[in-house]
């Protein structure tokens, strides 16, 4: 296996916080293969790229010789994952879970490698467990502890109703990990509370404890809020290869790194690289067109991500855009202006309500991908190609 001062500087790339603090290059010392546990609840039919920033770092575990286990949380699923809820999340039921189950199982090798990837299903170990087994799992954890958790607390000093089932949840993902044996387990910063209770779990089953390994949740094409279909700010990765490459190229300058560090494949040394280039003068379009092919590759091929690129180009550099397009620049407002202030303040449109209205008629574009959400913010330090209609261009810049 790699050496450990190697691997723990590709694995600790892109990541929230590690617990404990010591634990990941404790583990790599051990010199064998570990358990890496990830779990997915089939709660939506596809993935996004944003759901891919913990798949990505599987994958570095599963190419430095570890045992990589994509847990699908098909018994989870059916409590519901209160996770940053302010109500009580309706489960899913056993037909939708099934289905959304067997998308996941076919889109994530599209990253993993499938032979070296382990399957598992949490209803393996749950559904055999009878009622007796379910209370003394949940008498591993008390009230009190539940209600230190950050969205219990609030709902309960808020007098938003709780449901006991809610409580289930986070035992039962830590009984997962006592069932699997997990060395590791990756999650989103949301899911701290629950990894944690996994590594009390394990402790009380008289196992090694987990480590915690917890990744940053992906800002949508917003820039703001988490990437999520039901925002509407997302790339899926079953997106057509010129809507994924638009969309990557319609993201602001500042959040063009953040992207390259949490989904790239390229070396830590080659990305510094590609920053100071852009620092000395490059233009960061040409940064971006490399993290568009490098994502469209991913998932579509070389010769697809090509074509995307080309066809770009050619509809948004080669004459599509007029030669004497207006340019200018604009003051942004605690870092960001909202879309229907950019397009009145540019020309394009004669008040915040056209532009409100453009918008739901699907006739603005930002580098060429249509709006669809009128409560974008755009964020100083980007430079975005702005279109009302077929004819409106401004070229503008968010100091």
């Amino acid at each position: 296996m790699t050496q450990t001062s190697q691997q723990l500087s590709e694995l600790m790339r892109g990541t929230d916080e590690v617990l404990p603090a010591n634990g990941l290059e404790a583990k790599l010392r051990l010199k064998r293969p570990l358990v890496v546990k990830t779990g997915f609840d089939p709660t939506a039919p596809d993935l996004h790229i944003g759901h891919t920033v913990l798949i990505n770092k599987m994958r570095q575990f599963q190419e430095f010789g570890h045992e990589v286990v994509f847990l699908i949380g098909d018994f989870t699923g059916m409590i519901g994952d209160p996770s940053g809820k302010n109500t009580t999340r309706p489960p899913l039921s056993p037909d939708e879970i099934k289905i959304n189950a067997e998308t996941y199982e076919s889109q994530i090798f599209m990253i993993l490698d499938k032979k070296k990837t382990r399957i598992e299903f949490n209803s393996n170990w749950m559904g055999d467990m009878d009622a007796a087994g379910l209370v003394r799992l949940a008498s591993h954890y008390t009230v009190a502890r539940m209600l230190e958790r950050d969205d219990f607390n609030k709902r309960y000093k808020g007098g938003q109703p709780i449901s006991v089932h809610e409580f289930l949840y986070p035992i039962v993902q830590g009984y997962d990990s006592v069932a699997l044996k997990a060395d590791v387990e990756l999650g989103g910063t949301d899911q701290k509370f629950n990894l944690l209770v996994g590594r009390q779990l394990q402790q009380d089953y008289g196992q090694e404890p987990q480590v915690v390994l917890t990744m940053p949740l992906l800002e949508g094409l917003d820039g703001i809020q988490k990437m999520s279909k039901s925002i509407g700010n997302y790339i899926g990765i079953t997106d057509a290869p010129g809507d994924m490459f638009g969309k990557i190229m319609s993201i602001s300058d500042v959040l063009m790194w953040r992207y390259f560090e949490l989904l790239s494949f390229r070396p830590l040394d080659d990305l510094a690289g590609l920053r100071q280039r852009v620092d000395d003068g490059m233009n960061p379009r040409d940064a971006k067109f490399e993290l568009g092919s490098e994502i469209v590759e991913r998932f579509h091929g070389a010769a697809a991500a090509t074509a995307a690129k080309d066809e770009f180009v050619a509809r948004f550099q080669q004459g599509a855009m007029p030669d004497d397009m207006p340019e200018l620049s604009l003051q942004s407002k605690d870092g960001q202006l909202g879309i229907a202030y950019v397009l009145k303040e540019a020309g394009l449109v004669a008040s915040t309500s056209e532009a409100l209205r453009m918008i739901k008629q699907g006739a603005v574009r930002i580098n060429g991908v249509r709006v669809e959400d009128r409560s974008i913010l755009i964020d100083a330090g980007s430079t975005n190609v702005y279109q009302v209609g077929k004819r409106k261009f401004s070229r503008v810049s968010l100091t």
